[in-house]
C-alpha cells in the first residue's frame, strides 16, 4: 500500500540517502521528509494517514490515503478522530487534507 501512495504523491522522488536509493517525500501534515525503500518499507517513522478517518467510514482508496510521520498522524488522530463527523473542526481538517492530496496527486507510473 505504501508504494501505491508513493506512486500517486508528487512529492516523492528517488534520492540517494546514506548511500541507498530511496523514495523521499513529504509528510502530508508537516512537510517533514519521509523515506521509503524502493520495495516499500518505511525507513523513518512513516505511517499511512486516512484523510477521512476509518472511524468515520474512510476507506483505503488511494485518494483517501497519504503518508505522514507517525507523530503528526497520532496527533491528528488523538485530536480529531473521535469527534462527531459533522464537527466543523474535523470537517475543516479533512477538507484541507483532501485539497493538499489533490494538489500532490500524480497518475501512477506504469510498472
Amino acid at each position: 500500500m505504501i508504494l501505491a501512495i508513493v506512486a500517486t504523491d508528487s512529492t516523492f522522488r528517488q534520492r540517494v540517502f546514506r548511500g541507498e536509493t530511496l523514495w523521499e517525500g513529504r509528510c502530508i501534515f508537516s512537510g517533514r521528509k519521509l523515506y521509503v525503500t524502493l520495495d516499500g518499507a518505511p525507513v523513518n517513522d512513516v505511517t499511512i494517514e486516512h484523510i477521512v478517518p476509518r472511524t468515520h467510514g474512510g476507506g483505503d482508496q488511494l485518494e483517501n490515503l497519504a503518508l505522514a510521520s507517525s507523530r503528526a498522524n497520532a496527533q491528528k488522530g488523538a485530536r480529531l478522530d473521535r469527534r462527531a463527523f459533522a464537527d466543523p473542526t474535523l470537517q475543516k481538517v479533512i477538507a484541507g487534507l483532501q485539497k493538499k492530496r489533490r494538489e500532490r496527486w500524480r497518475d501512477p507510473r506504469p510498472q
